[in-house]
């Protein structure tokens, strides 16, 4: 058995707080034809790196439909940055247009076989699975992609398509599972090849 919540598979069901004060669970989604939930954090480079391709995914989507929820399922243990208050801080400065959720016990990432930080995952208006992976191919240096994986999908399921690639590998930096030692990858080596 994969890790990684499979192609077809029934999103998991959550129940987590936001930075904008409520707390959201699946059900909450109903009326929205797509779903992307997408694990994300505050300090990852290849985050940051594609923040605002992400932004106008979101704004080219949205009015389509298209309902994007990110969490941040990092533990603060190993990444003190990664806590709810620097999530706040962090909305409020860059007004990012998706929900920005905490899966402080971090078993929603489990549910979901989160790997990486961006991880992108598209679900149908019955919630079954039908993209995950990356968003783009150079997420911390957007300026030299060349391929933007997740709006693809979005665009051939949108025109009532079937998905031409719905497996992509995420790229990005390791999800901080609480108890790993905070030192054991550098920022600037997080782009693991697996």
């Amino acid at each position: 058995m994969s890790f990684t919540l499979q192609i077809g598979e029934s999103a998991p069901d959550f129940k987590l707080p936001a930075t904008d004060g409520n707390t959201y669970q699946l059900s909450d989604f109903d009326d929205d034809a797509v779903l992307v939930v997408f694990f994300t954090c505050n300090h990852c480079p290849y985050v940051l790196g594609s923040d605002e391709v992400t932004r106008q995914t979101v704004n080219k989507f949205a009015p389509k439909g298209v309902k994007f929820v990110g969490i941040n399922a990092n533990s603060k243990a190993t990444k003190p940055d990664d806590d709810f208050e620097h999530m706040v801080a962090r909305m409020e400065e860059h007004h990012f247009p998706w929900l920005y959720l905490r899966d402080e016990t971090q078993q929603v990432a489990l549910a979901y076989g989160a790997l990486r930080t961006p991880h992108f995952y598209v679900f149908d208006q019955d919630r079954k699975l039908i993209y995950t992976g990356r968003a783009v191919d150079n997420p911390r240096e957007t300026s030299k992609m060349t391929v933007n994986d997740l709006e693809r999908a979005l665009e051939e399921h949108l025109a009532g398509q079937p998905i031409s690639v719905p497996l992509t590998n995420p790229l990005g930096c390791n999800v901080k599972w609480d108890g790993q030692d905070a030192h054991w990858m550098p920022a600037e080596a997080c782009d693991l090849v697996y």
